[in-house]
């Protein structure tokens, strides 16, 4: 009868690893399918996942504006007129994106009045946002709803996101 013993157990820890670092990072590939393999781990699933994008880093916020709406409207009231060429004078920086996200008050009034559901407002009022905006460099706008009931407005942040060619290593 064999006794397994915490002594025992490292040892195999300490073999296993001595193995996959012997194992070239040419092989490593193979060496990993074979454990997927052997512990009926699906492979296309795995390798799914290993394909998805990173995640962005966490951006900085540095500045900020915010667009005012009346209850149950997407159409903000008075906006700022320097809001749009500040948004345009701020992305010029290629190294900073705007964050911007649609919030409601939570009463039963600020609801979109078809689906009457917070939520679809609040992703309306971040899209008017945008659209003021304009299409100036789309692929830098992070569009998003607040998770919970605040002022009714949308909030564009300018966000630090680092320089272009570091952000996707």
């Amino acid at each position: 009868m064999w006794l397994v013993t915490l002594a025992d157990l490292a040892l195999l820890l300490v073999g296993f690893l001595v193995l996959v670092q012997a194992t070239g990072t040419e092989r490593r590939p193979a060496l990993l399918n074979g454990l997927r393999a052997q512990f009926g781990s699906s492979k296309s699933l795995v390798d799914q996942a290993m394909r998805l994008p990173p995640e962005p880093p966490p951006a900085m916020p540095v500045a900020a504006a915010a667009l005012r709406f009346a209850p149950g409207s997407a159409t903000p009231v008075d906006p700022d007129v320097l809001f749009v060429p500040w948004a345009h004078e701020a992305l010029a920086d290629p190294r900073v994106r705007l964050s911007v996200v649609g919030a409601t008050d939570g009463s039963a009034a600020d609801v979109d009045p078809v689906t009457h559901s917070a939520v679809v407002l609040a992703a309306d009022r971040a899209r008017a946002a945008a659209a003021l905006i304009g299409p100036a460099a789309v692929d830098r706008l992070i569009l998003s709803t607040a998770a919970k009931p605040g002022q009714r407005i949308a909030m564009v942040t300018l966000v630090f996101a680092g320089e272009p060619s570091r952000r996707h290593q």
